[in-house]
């Protein structure tokens, strides 16, 4: 199960890096929930999350630097969850040369033969000087 989960994130990632809805759609469960930094911040169902990620590619020039670091995978039976930081890269169509981390945190559940996303939670971190910031604003 933990090698099964490993390469789907690894395909999951080729379809990022190749902006395919198809390939990349495939990797959630159609009632998956996924908290995502672009708006709306709590997404319900592949669908809905599908527009997230044409958004997100009609923004990208060619395409995107995708890498997976310091993948864990747990579970048993057909349930699994993972986490990793992703390094991504593109050029964005307005000219500018993005280049940021993510983390990432899924939950895998095994139905007919597919492991499939049915929870998605991505973060960033804040820079420290931003994050102290926020928090004098309200008074911690």
């Amino acid at each position: 199960m933990h090698e099964l989960v490993a390469e789907r994130v690894g395909t999951l990632a080729q379809a990022i890096r190749a902006k395919d809805l198809d390939a990349l759609m495939a990797h959630y469960a159609p009632e998956v929930i996924v908290f995502d930094l672009r708006p709306p911040l709590r997404v319900e169902g592949a669908a809905a999350y599908r527009r997230n990620f044409e958004a997100w590619f009609e923004g990208v020039e060619g395409e995107i630097a995708f890498d997976v670091e310091h993948l864990r995978v747990e579970g048993a039976g057909d349930a699994a969850f993972c986490h990793y930081v992703a390094h991504v890269r593109f050029a964005a169509r307005a000219g500018a040369a993005i280049d940021y981390r993510v983390r990432v945190t899924a939950g895998w559940r095994e139905t007919g033969g597919h492991w499939r996303i049915v929870h998605e939670h991505i973060s960033v971190t804040l820079a420290p000087e931003l994050m102290r910031e926020a928090l004098a604003q309200r008074g911690a």
